[in-house]
């Protein structure tokens, strides 16, 4: 025999966990845990949102603006120019974080090591730390990207790609080399003196029993830093480096429609949202195995 069909207005069967069982009502499975409140979440974002464009669309200048910044011919026609730009944005980036992970590391080694003897190494570290730390990352590409060049100095690179880049690892792997610190830091000292009772040295005993531990205990705030540098490589367009905002910018002088702009904001947007989501999947799945080594 059959099983007869469930009533109007029930709920079917479903996967454990996301429907009651067969033949619950509507209202009981609104009655679940977390249910209630996800539908209450998605309506109330509909309504929000949908008030936002409608006041924005109200606006008498909305038509205008429209036309400025989000013409459709404009954005198909930009959308090459601005691509090929942002190609250089992600070779800037990757090149960039790939330089940050290894000199910040190297500097926070340098800062981490105890005994007089490498006081100097500690001061210089500090001192560089303390001196990119403080000055604005605009600031520095521009007194890098045109006052190192302005020199001439025999064998050095004039090429404003190339002080760009430098001047973001200078200025990131400050504050990298802090959070390696940080992560150092938080390895039990037990683990140093044991290291060091095994017969390691100093720097046997970083690389075998420190770091390893802090570097996986910082793993997130890195991330975090990642998701920043992947939008801050656009600064280095104040130099005239043909980067997206820059290929924007061009577009945008030319046809005077400011629509290459939000193409550029569009492509920024594909690669630094899922790295932010990356990033905080990561956090809460640390954070849950740390609760659950302490448990």
């Amino acid at each position: 025999m059959e099983p007869a069909a469930p009533a109007a207005g029930t709920v079917g069967s479903g996967p454990p966990g996301l429907w009651p069982r067969a033949g619950a009502s509507v209202r009981d499975w609104l009655a679940q845990e977390g249910a209630k409140g996800a539908v209450i979440a998605a309506v109330s974002t509909v309504v929000v949102f949908g008030l936002v464009a409608r006041w924005v669309a109200a606006s008498p200048n909305w038509p205008l603006v429209q036309a400025q910044f989000f013409d459709g011919a404009s954005f198909v026609e930009s959308w090459p120019l601005v691509l090929a730009g942002f190609w250089r944005d992600v070779f800037m980036f990757v090149v960039a974080q790939l330089a940050i992970l290894a000199f910040a590391l190297l500097v926070a080694v340098l800062r981490s090591l105890r005994g007089p003897a490498f006081l100097p190494l500690r001061l210089l570290a500090i001192v560089y730390i303390d001196l990119f730390r403080g000055v604005p990352l605009i600031l520095a590409l521009l007194l890098f990207g045109f006052g190192i060049p302005a020199l001439n100095l025999p064998g050095v690179p004039n090429s404003q790609l190339f002080w760009g880049v430098t001047t973001l690892v200078l200025s990131y792997s400050a504050y990298t080399a802090e959070v390696y610190r940080s992560g150092i830091d938080s390895v039990p000292e037990s683990q140093r003196s044991s290291a060091r009772s095994l017969g390691l040295t100093q720097w046997q005993s970083l690389r075998y029993a420190i770091l390893p531990q802090a570097i996986r205990n910082v793993v997130p705030a890195l991330l975090n830093g990642l998701v920043s540098l992947q939008k801050d490589v656009a600064l280095v367009s104040v130099l005239g480096v043909r980067e997206a905002v820059r290929a924007a910018e061009i577009y945008t002088s030319r046809t005077f429609n400011y629509t290459s702009y939000i193409v550029a904001t569009v492509l920024f947007l594909l690669i630094s949202i899922p790295a932010a989501r990356f990033a905080d999947w990561y956090t809460a799945r640390d954070r849950a195995r740390r609760q659950h080594l302490v448990s």
